[in-house]
């Protein structure tokens, strides 16, 4: 077989120029170095040259049309377009716009868009979703950013479900929104639903809530700042994933509040972080944006506030100890190891959780009757002194016995039946209302041992606390006596409270003031 190295080869080159008619020169020229001519060129005369500058001096740029620009100039026609009831049309478009849709596919949507105007979210396919979400991010269907953002957050949170590729994209769109138009909303909504974008935006929450708005923290920013994954608990992965969402900030902001009461500065004055990044974020990227709008890209100062390492860790301790506490009140056997926190700050948060979690558990049980034998007794022994004391006898003939007259007072028996007395019933006018509560209040018929017992475990501060909320504004003054003592309100009315249902048989404070049927008694406290 013969070697194909053998045979011949050819090769073409092929020569390009944008010259033409070059006259090829003699090889003696070429060989002794001579200039190769190249081809005339026609003169132009000065008459050609004054017409081309001239029209060089005059021309100007035309508009550059995109077709984002194009979308935008007719969604601005098509802002107050409206449609009766129309069918349901199926529509698929990567990038929907208007020209993408055929007549009963226009008719479908302005009809739904109206809809979802006023409130009302028909199903309907995702790229009419995404055609009226573009609108939205343009500036077109709105007149206050705010409103525009909460349209936004709407039609997310009616759609989400149903097409989960809305958290892909909303999230960033939504953010970026508030971005170019300065608004101050929470972000703790988008990174829930977009767990993709808790970087920048959970640390620009952490840092908004921890500054300002330490109630309005949430279990996914807080879990940007814990070294602790939670999500590995058995505990959370269990029966606790509920409460651990639940109470987990509301310790972080239970905790801010202790510090900065005891400390008089907060979480974040006492861990300072790093000063701020800024970091460039582009504007509704994969959407039909006209950036001759807001720009290309916008500026964010980013504070990187979870790598502040004495804050991290007091946030990490918080996640285990709380879910400690949990643990116990949930009756979860096992608990976590070595966390270490001062013995107030335990003791704060496990008198707190205890208390929320006692009432979440009523709450969901419903409102509780409990008869307490001691108390209804006592309150049937002063029933019969106010029906003695109300019980007008009938002893005397009246002077007029005119049968068309209306009878006289003096001839109705004023008695009271018991069960209004007690309150079961008021029907009484609230004069005779006022009257019997002083008559009980000042009863000393059996006298009140139980409220002697209950005043003599107060503490001074319970004792002051609790006076102090039967007056007008007696909240404040309560407020800064908590501080003063290194505590809380809150705290103050369980410890009361709990006081109370042990001598007392019910609550004294209902809410944050005292409750109404026990405001005669409290003059016991004054002895």
């Amino acid at each position: 077989m013969t070697s194909d190295r053998n045979q011949p080869h050819f090769t073409e080159l092929v020569w390009e120029s944008t010259e033409q008619n070059v006259p090829i020169p003699p090889r003696s020229e070429v060989k002794s170095g001579m200039p190769i001519p190249t081809a005339a060129k026609p003169k132009k005369s000065s008459e050609d040259a004054v017409q081309i500058q001239l029209w060089d001096m005059d021309e100007k740029p035309e508009p550059v049309t995109t077709t984002e620009s194009q979308f935008v100039a007719r969604a601005r026609e098509l802002a107050g377009e409206k449609g009766p009831a129309a069918l349901f049309v199926p529509f698929k478009s990567y990038w929907p716009t208007y020209g993408h849709m055929t007549g009963a596919q226009s008719r479908w949507y302005f009809f739904w868009r109206d809809e979802v105007r006023q409130g009302r979210y028909p199903k309907t396919d995702l790229s009419y979703i995404f055609l009226h979400v573009y609108e939205l991010i343009n500036g077109v269907g709105w007149t206050d950013p705010q409103d525009g953002y909460r349209q936004l957050g709407l039609i997310w949170e009616a759609y989400r479900d149903q097409y989960k590729r809305l958290d892909q994209y909303l999230g960033g769109w939504m953010a970026d929104f508030a971005f170019v138009h300065k608004l101050e909303v929470p972000l703790s909504g988008i990174v829930a639903r977009s767990r993709g974008l808790a970087g920048d935006l959970a640390e620009i929450e952490l840092m908004r809530c921890l500054t300002a708005a330490p109630e309005q923290l949430t279990f996914e920013v807080l879990t940007v700042m814990s070294d602790y994954d939670i999500s590995k608990s058995k505990f959370y992965m269990g029966e606790g994933k509920e409460a651990a969402e639940r109470y987990i900030p509301l310790v972080v902001a239970l905790i801010d509040a202790y510090v900065a009461r005891k400390h008089g500065s907060n979480l974040v004055e006492m861990f300072p972080p790093g000063p701020a990044v800024m970091r460039e974020r582009y504007l509704f990227r994969s959407a039909v944006y006209d950036i001759s709008l807001y720009g290309y890209s916008v500026l964010v100062p980013v504070v990187r506030i979870s790598k502040s390492p004495p804050l991290r860790s007091l946030i990490t301790r918080l996640f285990r100890l709380t879910e400690n506490k949990l643990r116990e009140l949930m009756g979860y056997r096992g608990r976590l190891k070595d966390i270490k926190v001062d013995a107030d700050m335990d003791e704060l948060i496990g008198k707190y959780l205890q208390r929320e979690f006692r009432k979440a558990e009523q709450e969901a049980k419903g409102p509780a009757v409990v008869i307490d034998q001691r108390k209804l007794e006592q309150l049937q022994n002063d029933s019969e002194v106010v029906r003695t004391l109300l019980t007008v006898e009938d002893t005397a003939e009246p002077e007029n016995n005119n049968e068309n007259d209306e009878p006289d007072i003096i001839e109705q028996q004023a008695i009271i039946p018991a069960e209004q007395v007690t309150g079961l019933e008021p029907d009484e006018p609230e004069a005779v209302a006022d009257d019997m509560e002083t008559v009980m209040a000042h009863t000393e018929a059996g006298d009140h041992p139980e409220w002697e017992q209950f005043n003599a475990e107060l503490t001074p501060l319970q004792r002051e606390a609790v006076l102090a909320l039967a007056e007008e504004d007696g909240l404040l003054t309560v407020n800064k006596l908590a501080a003063d003592a290194g505590t809380m309100p809150e705290l103050l009315f369980d410890e009361i409270n709990e006081l109370a249902m042990n001598h007392l048989g019910d609550l004294l404070i209902d809410g944050e003031r005292v409750a109404d049927e026990w405001i005669p008694m409290l003059h016991y406290l004054m002895r």
